[in-house]
């Protein structure tokens, strides 16, 4: 398992913090989030999987496919709410189906709030058969963000650097491996943010 430490791009500073760990299993990859977020960048209003979750406060997971091009991209609100898509590229995209959404296990958290902050966690496994046949799973590249659009103070954060003028986390050119720590020192331990 590693822990990676999000941090803010494109020259916003936010007061947001958020820790993940990423564990590769045999069938399933599995994503730990700890978030801590200002009120101000907080928003919660998506019900259903298929809404557009990255406008709520929402933690995402950019994975690349397995021996089949292109990535896939798993967006979450804090309720555990799913977006999902397949595709080469940002236009040529394909949403998940509702029996691909069922597959996806989705704990969150109970949202408690301290000093103006609000804290949230949330567990999901994306099955390896969700990114195609093949491949070694335990190599994969990706990327881990979070954002919420609508918020009040929008924000931007992702584990690895995205080089773009303008925010754009559907860029697999600038994904790397989540088998490994990128940060060593600067490591959150999810317990902290509890």
């Amino acid at each position: 398992m590693q822990t990676f430490y999000l941090k803010p791009l494109w020259n916003k500073t936010v007061s947001v913090s958020v820790g993940a760990s990423v564990e590769v299993c045999e069938n399933f990859i599995a994503i730990d989030f700890a978030v801590k977020e200002p009120v101000k960048c907080f928003c919660q209003s998506k019900e259903q999987d298929g809404e557009a979750v990255w406008e709520d406060s929402c933690v995402e997971v950019f994975l690349e496919m397995l021996n089949a091009g292109g990535y896939a991209n798993f967006e979450f609100n804090s309720k555990g709410v799913c977006y999902a898509a397949r595709g080469k590229d940002r236009q040529n995209r394909t949403e998940l189906s509702k029996s691909e959404y069922a597959a996806i296990t989705r704990k969150p958290s109970r949202i408690t709030t301290e000093n103006d902050f609000y804290r949230w966690t949330l567990s999901v496994q994306i099955p390896i058969a969700l990114l195609g046949a093949g491949g070694n799973a335990s190599q994969i590249e990706g990327n881990l963000c979070k954002c919420a659009d609508l918020a009040a103070e929008p924000h931007y954060l992702a584990a690895f650097p995205i080089n773009t003028k303008t925010p754009d986390f559907h860029r697999p050119e600038f994904f790397q491996s989540l088998g490994k720590k990128i940060v060593e020192n600067d490591a959150i331990r999810l317990r902290d943010f509890l």
